[in-house]
């Protein structure tokens, strides 16, 4: 997408294992919306912000690392709620050192407030920042952080 100033930034977000299943699963931890109704406040968010966000859900991790692997040189920044591969998916976090740009790690639940084994994320090293536990209002804090971060040329990971 391109307007009077030239074209808007992409920003690549990602969901991983079981969030096609969103609004059915575990509703009491994740809240009953879709993804794809999260998708469109990202979305909303985005366009508000001056950004353009393209999605992609995988249920498989090496999809994902494609994914990110194909963003680099063209996308901005990248969002993404790795699922249950944040907690030992070591291919995203390599994936995702090659980024050059900001990567905002999303949950919609806490995971340090859940099993003990959701305490650790290997996407938490490589990323600028993390949304936690705000249910849906997550997607559109993402946004707004990704687009603080690209208007201050700020990605603090490094």
């Amino acid at each position: 997408m391109t307007t009077a100033t030239g074209p808007m930034p992409l920003v690549l977000l990602l969901s991983g294992p079981n969030l096609n299943l969103l609004g059915e699963r575990d509703p009491e931890i994740y809240g009953r919306a879709s993804l794809d109704e999260h998708v469109r406040v990202a979305e909303a968010t985005a366009a508000e912000l001056g950004l353009v966000i393209e999605h992609h859900q995988s249920n498989h991790e090496g999809d994902l690392v494609d994914l990110i692997h194909r963003a680099r040189g063209r996308a901005s920044a990248i969002v993404i709620n790795a699922g249950a591969f944040t907690h030992y998916a070591w291919s995203l976090h390599d994936a995702l050192a090659t980024f050059d740009g900001p990567v905002i790690e999303l949950h919609l639940s806490n995971p340090s407030a859940r099993e003990a084994w959701r305490s650790t994320s290997v996407i938490a090293p490589v990323a600028t920042g993390v949304v936690a536990g705000f249910r849906g209002v997550g997607y559109r804090l993402a946004v707004e952080a990704v687009a603080d971060l690209l208007r201050n040329g700020s990605d603090a990971r490094r």
